[in-house]
């Protein structure tokens, strides 16, 4: 099984996040975790946060970036990711007012312009797909095939959820071999066999993940990403289950 360094997603961990930030990633740390996907900084600047996870042996993994910040405050946010160590920032999420077809099209450009200026950097920019991309119809296609057709493949890449794209009704595998080689970012998640579909520890529901591991190597993935928007254990031990998973899968690069 091809093996890649494993990122935690900090929105995992977002209310441990407010009470103790610093203590919050020591913990991440602790359980193994190589990287993290920031979701915020926890009020640090950028070289305070590159100190911090220095001392606990962690990288910086990605940044999800607010779309604002990607359409207005560019400049900062490489100059940000620069100072982390990051090679990679995330559009993680569209305002239901900007799910038009004409707000797609125009997103488009904002990617492309985007994507642009971040290779220029050295820096790559994925979009990260939730349901509402794959659920409606516009111009024959779904919205995430627009975005990711559209686009220039060597300016925008794509970091698939799985968890959503199987909700959807898609195949996590069929995304991953139409777009091989533009997914340096996967978000792991897994998702329970019964009617609610609810968020699941790694192993323990119903996607793809062997599929999904399997074409690790083939598909250039630089970090497997664990996220679990809600768990019904506490963050942590959810987790720690997750990442447990990986290693029996013996798919954790140390």
């Amino acid at each position: 099984m091809f093996k890649a360094p494993v990122a935690v997603q900090m929105f995992t961990l977002r209310n441990e996040s407010k009470e103790d930030f610093k203590g919050t990633l020591q913990r991440v740390s602790e359980i193994g975790f190589e990287g993290v996907e920031f979701a915020g900084y926890g009020g640090m600047d950028a070289q305070q946060l590159r100190e911090t996870i220095d001392s606990l042996g962690l990288k910086a993994a990605s940044s999800h970036i607010p779309l604002d910040s990607i359409e207005n405050e560019l400049d900062q946010v490489i100059h940000d990711q620069q100072i982390l160590g990051s090679k990679h920032i995330v559009c993680p999420f569209l305002p239901v007012e900007r799910r038009s077809k004409e707000e797609y099209y125009k997103l488009v450009d904002v990617l492309n312009h985007a994507g642009r200026k971040c290779q220029e950097e050295g820096i790559s920019l994925s979009y990260h797909n939730h349901d509402f991309e794959l659920t409606d119809l516009i111009d024959g296609r779904k919205p995430l095939e627009i975005l990711l057709q559209e686009t220039n493949p060597d300016w925008v890449k794509a970091e698939f959820d799985i968890y959503w794209l199987t909700k959807a009704g898609e195949s996590p595998e069929e995304w991953l071999n139409q777009y091989r080689g533009r997914t340096p970012l996967v978000h792991l998640k897994d998702m329970t066999t019964d009617e609610e579909k609810f968020f699941a520890e790694l192993g323990t529901g119903g996607v793809q993940l062997d599929q999904v591991l399997s074409l690790g190597e083939q598909n250039a993935v630089e970090w497997w990403i664990v996220e679990q928007d809600q768990s019904r254990k506490t963050p942590f031990e959810s987790i720690q289950q997750s990442f447990e998973y990986l290693k029996r899968k013996d798919t954790v690069a140390t």
